[in-house]
């Protein structure tokens, strides 16, 4: 897999391509026993802007690192999409469902670093 901080400057480039709102890049690394080193996260105005982030992250990554998601969870609906990279994590929200689980509350001990 390409350098983190590569992958990191893609996907926010892929995110600001489709006018997210709010990103926040989230470092776990502090912790123990954490699922991924880093979270990204955004949110948007709808279910097709949610997908059309998700989307554009998906083929930037793909076309230019050479690397796809392990797992893809919320296509369905796209209130939420997941896209696992494995030690990333990127959350793609629409605005009510980011305020109801209130990731950035849940990890406020982690470094975040707003883009």
């Amino acid at each position: 897999m390409p350098v983190k901080n590569n992958l990191i400057e893609e996907i926010i480039t892929g995110i600001e391509d489709k006018k997210g709102n709010e990103t926040k890049l989230i470092n776990l690394k502090k912790f123990d026993n954490v699922i991924a080193d880093y979270f990204i996260i955004t949110d948007a105005t709808s279910n097709t802007q949610v997908r059309a982030i998700s989307d554009n992250v998906r083929r930037r990554l793909k076309e230019k690192h050479n690397v796809s998601p392990y797992g893809v969870e919320g296509e369905e609906n796209a209130e939420w999409i997941l896209l696992d990279y494995g030690d990333i994590i990127i959350h793609i929200f629409q605005r009510p469902a980011r305020e109801y689980y209130d990731i950035e509350g849940l990890w406020a001990d982690a470094d975040i670093t707003e883009i």
